[in-house]
């Protein structure tokens, strides 16, 4: 892609999403995800070939279906309050046709099957932003109407997301498929907790996108999308493959790693307010996740020992990407956990 063009759309990208953070009308939110939707096509074709013209394809139907759900809601509203204004929700009918479209462009159970199939059909890169960034606009929305929203609702979509998310990755040998369906079980997360206390969804939020980042650098720098072509990295980066390790089990959730932070404050936010049976199920839902994540450790790192390859001949080129900034991605990814006391006390 022209340099040039792709500063053009990645900046189109940023203010789109800035756009629907900073407003308080829903008409400017109603633009700025489609400015944002219409600047993500040509990133998800950034290699020109088949599959990722069906990946597109699928993500801009579904992104397009989400907008009109959302501007008939915002028209509803209209009539019924007679303002523009976000926080103006007279009516829960409003309220639930746009929490359903912001479940649709976030990839959430049951509105969840596009996201493997868009994930797996483009590059790297472009699943890293697809995973990480276009979370952000849809989330802040459900924040600014969080007191409208269904409760049942939402939480028996968060329910069956991290279900969805733990039972759909249990079967996958794509990397790229398997990271989509780790989303849609962070979402389910995330959103559980949205209408008890949003400050801990917008925590788990960010640490998300920070182990997200993490995994997805060092696959992109290792050109890795297949479980099989992870287990020659040992042999090739043992260091990358124990921080690899580490990144993982950070994302399944696993004490002493940041991971564990936000599932302990999810848990315990949700005890206090008296759901034992929520958090319990969530807890055992979450060893899908879990599960899944072992089996990427296992073949990342005990499949073939790590041993230096002595052959003369170069079997494998030494990469050229750089990693920028993966150092403190990796730190934060890792070892954040000491710090819950302070984010406890500010949330």
């Amino acid at each position: 892609m022209n340099p040039l063009a792709l500063i053009l759309i990645m900046s189109t990208v940023f203010f789109s999403t800035t756009l629907v953070l900073i407003s308080s009308n829903w008409l400017t939110i109603w633009v700025g995800f489609e400015m944002n939707m219409l600047a993500m096509i040509p990133i998800l074709m950034k290699k020109f070939n088949p599959r990722a013209t069906e990946a597109a394809t699928k993500y801009f139907l579904i992104q397009a279906t989400a907008s009109m759900l959302l501007m008939a809601a915002i028209t509803m509203n209209f009539i019924h309050s007679g303002e523009w204004t976000v926080t103006k929700m007279c009516n829960t009918i409003p309220s639930t046709i746009i929490t359903m479209a912001m479940a649709m462009k976030l990839g959430m159970s049951p509105f969840h099957f596009w996201m493997p199939e868009v994930t797996q059909g483009i590059p790297l890169s472009s699943g890293m932003l697809l995973l990480t960034w276009q979370k952000i606009a849809p989330i802040s929305v459900l924040y600014q109407i969080m007191p409208t929203i269904n409760l049942n609702l939402m939480l028996a979509m968060a329910l069956l997301s991290i279900l969805v998310g733990g039972w759909g990755g249990l079967n996958q040998t794509q990397l790229r498929k398997i990271m989509a369906y780790s989303s849609i079980a962070h979402l389910g997360w995330m959103m559980a907790i949205m209408l008890y206390n949003p400050n801990i969804a917008i925590l788990n939020l960010l640490i998300y996108i920070l182990m997200t980042l993490s995994t997805f650098m060092m696959l992109h720098h290792n050109s890795t999308t297949t479980i099989l072509s992870l287990s020659h990295l040992s042999n090739k980066m043992p260091l990358m493959t124990i921080i690899l390790l580490l990144i993982l089990m950070s994302m399944g959730g696993l004490p002493p790693l940041s991971g564990f932070m936000p599932k302990w404050m999810i848990i315990q936010e949700l005890t206090k307010n008296d759901m034992m049976l929520l958090p319990t199920l969530m807890a055992m839902m979450a060893l899908l996740n879990l599960y899944f994540y072992l089996r990427l450790t296992y073949s990342t790192t005990l499949t073939m020992f790590p041993t230096p390859n002595n052959m003369k001949m170069t079997w494998q080129f030494q990469h050229n990407k750089h990693m920028k900034l993966v150092s403190p991605l990796i730190i934060l990814s890792t070892m954040i956990l000491p710090l819950t006391p302070i984010m406890s006390n500010l949330i």
